[in-house]
């Protein structure tokens, strides 16, 4: 099995896969332009933030696996992969500390204005009278727009601080809210209406693009907070422009709209720059969670390399177009199943899901497919009337 890896990782991802057999090349240089000409004959493409487009995808001959080492996969042209047939997987959950972590460094510096007040002392200004004001956040409403994984250590961090904390989530109930001891907000307007604070953690998917708009800041409280670690997509950046200078938020951000691909050197949002607390999407930058990644990143290969089946897929439909299972019980005889498609594929009946256990011993096995319109009763008897088949069923 060929392997590129696209993207920096951590040192012990190629002699993990090494061990499993994989041969690895890696060249933490290239860039979306660069991937359609290098990516060649591998069978596993790596990414970390290396975007994966249509063209490298095209250009791929042998490509049925790429991973994202990392949650997010908006980076990565899924329609394309899809439409030929190649698995995305991510690696979620793995950089959740490292993301709260950061979050909550941005809310202490939103808070604390640290970055302004860095600015000025190595511009030799000591302005000890205007950076002493701040609300402080303790006893203060922490509001986390998107309670998944990175939410709740959110959550979990800010108690820490002892902020009262409420969330909104698409998922999150009363009940569920209760018994994570979080607030339960009913939208996001809700939650806005009442935070001092404000964490987003959304993925980036056409229904979160630009929640955080004119109409979310314009609930915030004058001199609120605004974090977000998540992704930059899903805050409108021209209207936090105009809200900071409205309504005097505090902002903190690790993300931002069309930020520069891996690799890129220049940063055009300098407007933005100058009025909040940034840093360049380091929120999973950490040694702790490269290692985790990494671990994560060689799971699903190996995973995939012994069973054809990679974990953490994110590009598998949902809902299946199978209208019924077609269970046939059998001997364990070289062509008994090419026989059984053979008659449905005469019918016209298509194959959605198929799954062959072999039973102890070795002589019998069921197979179970799932099919997307019913064998005539002719088909059935056909089938049944094979002498290696020991029972049919539709269920």
């Amino acid at each position: 099995m060929k392997v590129l890896i696209a993207d920096k990782l951590s040192g012990t991802t190629v002699s993990a896969l090494e061990a499993i057999g994989a041969e690895v090349t890696t060249d933490a240089k290239l860039t979306a332009e660069d991937l359609p000409a290098a990516v060649g004959d591998a069978e596993v493409l790596v990414v970390r933030s290396t975007k994966v487009t249509s063209a490298t995808i095209e250009a791929a001959t042998a490509l049925s696996l790429i991973v994202r080492a990392g949650a997010g996969v908006n980076t990565i042209d899924l329609s394309a992969a899809s439409a030929r047939g190649i698995h995305v997987a991510n690696c979620p959950g793995k950089n959740t500390d490292a993301v709260a972590e950061l979050a909550i460094g941005l809310l202490i510096a939103a808070d604390r204005r640290i970055v302004g007040a860095t600015n000025d002392l190595r511009a030799g200004r000591w302005k000890k009278k205007e950076y002493g004001k701040a609300h402080g956040l303790k006893g203060r409403t922490l509001g986390i727009v998107g309670l998944g994984a990175i939410g709740k250590a959110v959550a979990c961090r800010a108690r820490g601080l002892e902020m009262n904390v409420v969330a909104w989530s698409r998922s999150l109930t009363e009940e569920k809210a209760e018994a994570l001891g979080v607030g339960y907000c009913q939208s996001p307007l809700a939650l806005a209406d009442q935070a001092d604070a404000v964490s987003v953690h959304l993925a980036a998917k056409p229904e979160t693009k630009h929640l955080i708009g004119e109409e979310f800041l314009s609930h915030m409280k004058d001199g609120a907070i605004l974090i977000n670690a998540s992704r930059g997509e899903v805050v409108d950046t021209a209207a936090l422009i105009e809200a900071i200078k409205a309504k005097n938020l505090r902002v903190g951000l690790d993300v931002y709209e069309n930020e520069p691909s891996a690799g890129a050197p220049d940063f055009d949002q300098t407007e933005l720059a100058e009025l909040v607390s940034c840093t360049p999407h380091i929120g999973a930058s950490t040694d702790q969670a490269s290692e985790a990644t990494a671990e994560e990143v060689v799971r699903v290969i190996k995973t995939y390399k012994d069973t054809g089946r990679p974990v953490n897929t994110v590009n598998i439909r949902a809902a299946s177009s199978a209208v019924t299972n077609l269970v046939i019980r059998h001997y364990n005889h070289v062509g008994v199943l090419a026989g059984v498609l053979d008659e449905l594929r005469n019918e016209g009946v298509n194959i959605e899901e198929m799954e062959n256990t072999i039973f102890d011993g070795g002589q019998t096995a069921s197979c179970t497919l799932r099919i997307d319109s019913e064998p005539s009763p002719k088909t059935i008897e056909k089938i049944s009337g094979e002498k290696n088949i020991i029972q049919v069923m539709l269920k």
